[in-house]
């Protein structure tokens, strides 16, 4: 594989920094035995979720960090993020025909981050969805996530080739195997983030747009437009939520968390800039205890220092 400078950057800033955990996990690549034991769990009449690990990707965890559903149609089984490897998205075709009855017939992707894509892999690309954005991004950024997913994760990865999605989801109410969805077509997490409204159940599934008691990441983040996309998010009438990490939530209560988050981490980065802390200083400061809920805060306040500061230092702080 060929990588450029620009998708081997974007690849690393999308994910966790890779030098303390690359080492164990090249070691323990020589006597590796792990492989995905992922479990579905009815939430909704022909609607199950998949629940990924409250953590960040880690050799230990395999990288099933992401929530997927299952959602039963006459046509078959409809996946909604197929996971972050070639052995993921087949263990998570197993469980769907073992949960459904029914083969896997369409996989939307809801954007382009590895633990909710790269498990296209397993699947026949004709019948894998995305946004055009998403695709887009793949195209840009997929070698750079490839290397790095394979360096962290090691024999996990084996086998994982990049499979690009098409280009082809719009937003608007698609019927599938009797089954009406309402797709909507949203950015702010990445430059294209998908969300699927069951009409059967009132379910909707946010893909990374929504992080519930777990803190949101931020590596391709338009805070803003985010934002306007939990707006459209909570004017939608819908009976319950599955977020891209955490519980499901049947209330408002994931959303305005994850607002609630974005809020206060641009209110904080933009004040340390202008107080003139350093990365580091800015990564280690208190976080509020009303976020104490929320797993990984402190590992995904550092990684969105690293995403975000440089550009709000060259906003804010005069050139000398």
């Amino acid at each position: 594989m060929t990588l450029s400078r620009r998708t081997m950057v974007a690849g690393a800033m999308a994910l966790p920094a890779l030098a303390p955990a690359l080492a164990p996990a090249l070691a323990r690549a020589e006597v590796f035995a792990g492989s995905y034991a992922p479990r579905a769990e009815a939430i909704g009449d022909g609607v199950w979720m998949v629940r990924g690990a409250d953590a960040p990707i880690l050799f230990k965890n395999g990288g099933a960090i992401a929530n997927s559903a299952f959602l039963a149609t006459d046509a078959g089984t409809v996946l909604f993020d197929p996971g972050v490897s070639l052995a993921h998205g087949t263990a998570l075709a197993t469980l769907a025909r073992r949960t459904t009855g029914r083969e896997v017939a369409r996989v939307y992707v809801s954007h382009l981050h590895p633990d909710h894509a790269m498990g296209a892999a397993a699947f026949d690309p004709a019948i894998v969805h995305a946004l055009p954005a998403t695709r887009e991004g793949l195209l840009r950024d997929v070698e750079g996530f490839s290397d790095a997913m394979y360096r962290l994760l090691a024999d996990w990865m084996k086998g994982t080739q990049i499979a690009l999605p098409r280009g082809d989801v719009a937003a608007g109410e698609v019927t599938f195997g009797g089954r009406t969805f309402q797709l909507l077509a949203l950015d702010g997490h990445s430059g294209g983030d998908l969300a699927l409204l069951d009409h059967a159940t009132g379910t909707l599934l946010a893909g990374d747009l929504v992080f519930h008691d777990r803190a949101p990441s931020t590596p391709h983040a338009d805070l803003d437009r985010w934002r306007r996309a939990l707006e459209t998010l909570q004017a939608l009438s819908h009976r319950q939520l599955l977020p891209g990490h955490g519980p499901p939530d049947t209330g408002a209560r994931a959303i305005a968390q994850t607002r609630d988050w974005l809020d206060w981490l641009e209110s904080f980065l933009r004040e340390a800039v202008t107080r003139g802390l350093s990365m580091v200083e800015a990564g280690y400061t208190e976080i509020p205890p009303r976020f104490a809920p929320l797993k990984a805060a402190r590992y995904e306040l550092e990684r969105s220092v690293s995403h975000l500061y440089p550009a709000l230092e060259a906003e804010l702080l005069p050139a000398l």
